[in-house]
């Protein structure tokens, strides 16, 4: 007898059966939505900025990536070319490179690394942000940086636009 009334303790209650299961489906529900992924913003565009006095109207990937990676010093006119990074640390240069020459930060510095300690090359002169970066290019005829599109002014020239 106890164990009849037990049992029906626990199936006699003031709401009914499909009711509790769909009150129990909806935070499920929630869970559920909450682990799938969020479709992530794409990556801005960059691009490869000069000083417009420099006449370099374009750029190929090939030869901005010879000139960033120190294989070439010099814009395909033959005049020097100054290539500006940014901080190590920043999502332009992580993206940059990626994108570019197909290299993690990991493997840019162990490049750097390897190229320095032998002598054959020195990485490209470091600026804490775009507007620094933006700024050199605006006023040093040789200069050659990254920058989001939308960190550029009226000072610089387009190069190259790199899609992700």
């Amino acid at each position: 007898m106890k164990e009849h009334s037990r049992l029906c303790r626990c199936t006699n209650n003031s709401v009914s059966t499909p009711k509790r299961i769909a009150l129990m489906a909806i935070p499920l529900h929630l869970l559920v939505l909450a682990a799938l992924p969020t479709p992530a913003s794409p990556p801005r565009a960059l691009v490869v900025i000069v000083n417009p006095a420099i006449g370099v109207r374009h750029l190929s990937r090939h030869e901005a990536r010879d000139i960033f990676l120190g294989h070439y010093r010099t814009f395909p006119s033959g005049t020097a070319a100054l290539p500006i990074d940014l901080a190590t640390d920043s999502t332009e240069r992580t993206q940059f490179y990626l994108t570019l020459a197909n290299m993690k930060s990991s493997d840019l510095n162990a490049y750097w690394a390897h190229e320095t300690f032998t002598g054959k090359l020195s990485p490209p002169m470091p600026v804490r942000d775009a507007a620094a970066a933006v700024g050199l290019v605006a006023t040093n005829l040789n200069a050659i940086a990254y920058v989001y599109r939308e960190d550029i002014t009226n000072t610089v020239h387009v190069a190259l636009e790199l899609t992700p």
